[in-house]
């Protein structure tokens, strides 16, 4: 039953009708407890609110496959304005972006010279980049652009997500980089000769990433909001003795709002993904794909309570 409503909340994220509809109607339905505004304007006082409870938050401007260089340079600019805005507004956050919003599917030049652009706004303000993974089909050019820009800026960092099937030898790879990675479940339908497509192999492999990612002596972000994930962490930090300021736990804006909290009582650092924008349904569906259980969380959205 959970492979199925997450195939039916895939094939959702993927229909244009209703993404052109929730564009119009804007953050109806549930969608607002997961989205913080429309703009960074309007959700500054829910990042404000995270930042005093002692949370810092990486933002993202939602929006994504951009399909000519008008558009990539106006989320290039909204990206820079966004830097400018964590600074004026002395916000503790970090900074989310998605290659193809960048122009990954017109140009390795474009989507470079976008980017540094963006770098060049971030170092001056010293802002940490992480760079978004996406679909497998864009894995292995997103990260060849990764490591190129490490190779210049070191306030960059990028995602691996554990259901992929390369995902272990890629951090492996990244090793020399020493990079900030932040490490997922994944959220997007692949093919099996890609990806696991058992849950419990999932799993299992989002395990060994966090082991060898911070055995290796390098910043981890584990991103998850299952409980057994969390705990294995615990326990293998506590097992190596690795400082609690080589990692992090990260979790999505307003998805189970009291474990986050519990995780920073216990002392633990807590990021939350904030995400804002009207282009919000991709990733709204893709949350509940990636958890059907939050679909729970939505009808509480909906109805008040």
């Amino acid at each position: 039953m959970e492979q199925l409503m997450r195939d039916f909340f895939l094939f959702l994220a993927k229909n244009k009708t209703l993404t052109r509809l929730a564009k119009k109607y804007g953050l109806r339905f549930g969608a607002g407890r997961f989205v913080a505004g429309a703009t960074l304007e309007s959700s500054i006082a829910a990042i404000k609110k995270l930042n005093e409870k002692g949370m810092p938050v990486t933002i993202d401007h939602l929006g994504e496959f951009v399909d000519n260089e008008k558009e990539a340079a106006e989320m290039t600019d909204h990206c820079i304005q966004a830097i400018k805005a964590i600074a004026k507004e002395k916000l503790d956050s970090q900074l989310s972006l998605k290659m193809t919003s960048m122009g990954l599917d017109i140009s390795d030049e474009l989507v470079l010279r976008n980017m540094r652009k963006i770098m060049d706004e971030a170092t001056k303000h010293n802002v940490m980049i992480t760079i978004d993974m996406e679909d497998y089909s864009r894995c292995g050019k997103t990260l060849d652009i990764f490591k190129q820009l490490k190779k210049e800026y070191d306030n960059i960092s990028t995602v691996i997500q554990a259901y992929l099937y390369r995902s272990l030898e890629d951090v492996q790879a990244l090793n020399e980089y020493q990079p900030f990675l932040r490490l997922v479940k994944g959220a997007y339908k692949e093919p099996a000769k890609v990806a696991y497509p058992e849950k419990s192999d999932v799993d299992k492999n989002f395990e060994r990433l966090i082991e060898t990612h911070l055995l290796n002596g390098n910043y981890t972000a584990v991103a998850t909001h299952d409980d057994e994930i969390i705990r294995f962490t615990k326990e293998l930090v506590d097992k190596h003795s690795i400082p609690y300021d080589q990692f992090e736990f990260q979790m999505l804006y307003g998805i189970r709002v009291e474990r986050q909290e519990q995780l920073l009582q216990e002392g633990y650092k807590m990021r939350i993904y904030v995400p804002y924008g009207n282009d919000w349904y991709g990733y709204f569906m893709r949350r509940l794909a990636e958890r059907p259980a939050n679909v729970m969380f939505v009808l509480k959205g909906v109805f008040g309570k």
